[in-house]
C-alpha cells in the first residue's frame, strides 16, 4: 500500500442527516465501516485526504442544478456550519489534509492533483458519500490522471442498493478495484 492515500469524500453532516435536503439514504448505513477503515489508515500512517463540500453562505458557487434547492431551503454545505462539519469521528487531524470542493469532483477547481503528488501518492482509496456523484466522478478524474483508484464498496452509499451497485459494476469495468472495508484492514495491516 506504499504511495497510496485514503481519500474520504463528503462525510459531512449535510449529507448524513435525515432531515436535511441532500441526505443520502445509505449514508448512516456506511458511517461504522468509514471510522473502520480511517482508523486502519490512520493505524498504518497512511495519508489520509479529507475531500468535503463547501459553499458560501450567498450559494454564489453552488452548481446550476443544486441553486434552485440551495435557495428554496435556505442552504446546506455553509462554510463554517454545522452541516459542513464531519461526525466526531471523522473529523481530521491536524496532520491530515483538507480539501474543499464545490462541485462533485475533489479533483475539480482543487489543488487536490498538487497534493497528492506533493506526498508522492499514485494510488488513492475512496470512500464516502455519494457513489454516482461524487465518488464517481473524483474516481474517474483520477484515472485520468493516471491514478490507481480503488473504491471501498460498504464504505460507499448511494440512495439505494440498486444504484450503489450499478455504479460499482461500471466503475469496474473502467479499471477501478472494488474492495470490501474488511479487505483494505488486511491489507492495510499486512503492509
Amino acid at each position: 500500500m506504499k504511495q497510496t492515500a485514503l481519500v474520504m469524500v463528503d462525510m459531512q453532516r449535510d449529507f448524513l442527516q435525515p432531515s436535511s435536503p441532500l441526505f443520502v439514504a445509505q449514508g448512516p448505513d456506511v458511517l461504522a465501516n468509514v471510522v473502520r477503515a480511517l482508523e486502519a489508515a490512520r493505524a498504518a500512517g497512511m495519508p489520509v485526504v479529507h475531500v468535503v463540500r463547501r459553499h458560501r453562505s450567498t450559494g454564489i458557487d453552488v452548481d446550476m442544478c443544486r441553486k434552485e434547492l440551495f435557495e428554496r431551503t435556505g442552504g446546506f454545505l455553509v462554510t463554517d456550519s454545522l452541516g459542513a462539519e464531519a461526525p466526531g469521528a471523522l473529523r481530521p487531524l491536524d496532520s491530515e489534509v483538507v480539501i474543499a470542493k464545490t462541485r462533485w469532483s475533489g479533483f475539480f477547481a482543487t489543488d487536490l492533483d498538487l497534493v497528492l503528488r506533493r506526498m508522492e501518492v499514485r494510488h488513492i482509496v475512496l470512500m464516502g458519500l455519494q457513489t454516482p456523484n461524487c465518488i464517481r466522478a473524483t474516481a474517474v478524474d483520477a484515472l485520468s490522471l493516471d491514478y490507481a483508484v480503488t473504491v471501498l464498496s460498504d464504505a460507499t452509499g448511494s440512495q439505494t442498493v440498486d444504484v450503489q451497485q450499478s455504479n460499482l459494476e461500471d466503475m469496474t469495468a473502467m479499471g477501478v478495484q472494488i474492495l470490501t472495508t474488511q479487505q483494505f484492514v488486511d491489507l492495510v495491516r499486512d503492509t
